[in-house]
């Protein structure tokens, strides 16, 4: 195809719910400014996320200027949160990983147990630099994620979700789509690429800046919510075990971790550099 660039960027400032669409963004070696820095946890430090709690697409954080969210959610007044004062930390099961975090203001907690239903508690990463190292199999020495899946970025294409939606209206849930690219959760929408391209990028620049790209992005059962409704479908999931499965994954997207620094910017250029 033609000139690929970069079409979208995505922050989501807490997992799980809902972020926002700015039109550039600085990359840090974690990810972007912002990103996946706060989390919430059950009463025994497990992270809460949208796979057991669909209705966290329902909730939005907004950012703040020094890293403090804006909280806004159905059925509860707004909320704002500051950074909390790094003194005590508390651990933060996410997946393999624990993590040491700083608790929000009790408030914080509230709302948010309020809005789920159970009791949960707000988490900020107050040291992106040494908490969480990536997966050593992917990763070099060093190198550190957010509350991040697993990598810093998620990357997708236009292409490649046309090619999708393609064929989930040739299956058996044709009614669910066409899937929009939120389901997906990215950081960087890339345009002007063919379908799946993506699969054989190795290290990509988006304007100033250049990443490696770590791994295939497995998806998981956070695809089939709509993040508008927070309802639960079936799609994009079968269609991805019929068309996209690689070794015991479903695969959307690839994650990418930075080589150097810089901001990102809608309209940038994207080069394939291996």
């Amino acid at each position: 195809m033609g000139n690929p660039s970069l079409h979208s960027i995505h922050v989501h400032p807490l997992k799980a719910a809902r972020g926002f669409a700015p039109d550039e963004a600085v990359v840090e070696p974690w990810g972007l400014a912002g990103d996946r820095r706060w989390v919430l946890v059950d009463d025994s430090g497990k992270v809460i996320t949208q796979r057991p709690h669909p209705r966290m697409a329902l909730a939005a954080a907004g950012l703040l200027p020094g890293g403090g969210l804006l909280l806004s959610a159905p059925g509860r007044e707004p909320l704002t949160v500051p950074v909390p004062a790094p003194t005590d930390t508390t651990t933060v099961e996410i997946w393999r990983d624990k993590v040491e975090g700083v608790p929000a203001d009790a408030v914080a907690h509230t709302w948010f147990s309020g809005y789920l239903g159970v009791p949960v508690r707000l988490v900020h990463l107050d040291d992106p630099a040494t908490r969480r190292p990536i997966d050593p199999e992917y990763a070099r020495p060093g190198e550190t994620v957010s509350f991040a899946d697993g990598y810093p970025l998620l990357l997708t294409t236009l292409a490649s979700l046309a090619a999708l939606n393609d064929l989930v209206a040739q299956g058996d849930h044709a009614e669910e789509g066409p899937l929009p690219m939120s389901r997906f959760r990215p950081n960087v929408v890339v345009d002007g690429t063919d379908a799946w391209a993506e699969d054989g990028w190795r290290r990509v620049a988006i304007g100033e800046v250049s990443f490696r790209v770590a791994k295939m992005c497995g998806r998981c059962v956070v695809t089939t919510t709509d993040q508008d409704t927070a309802e639960r479908g079936r799609e994009p999931l079968r269609t991805l075990a019929h068309h996209r499965r690689f070794g015991d994954k479903l695969v959307f997207g690839q994650n990418l971790v930075p080589e150097s620094a810089g901001t990102v910017r809608v309209g940038d250029p994207v080069r394939v550099l291996e």
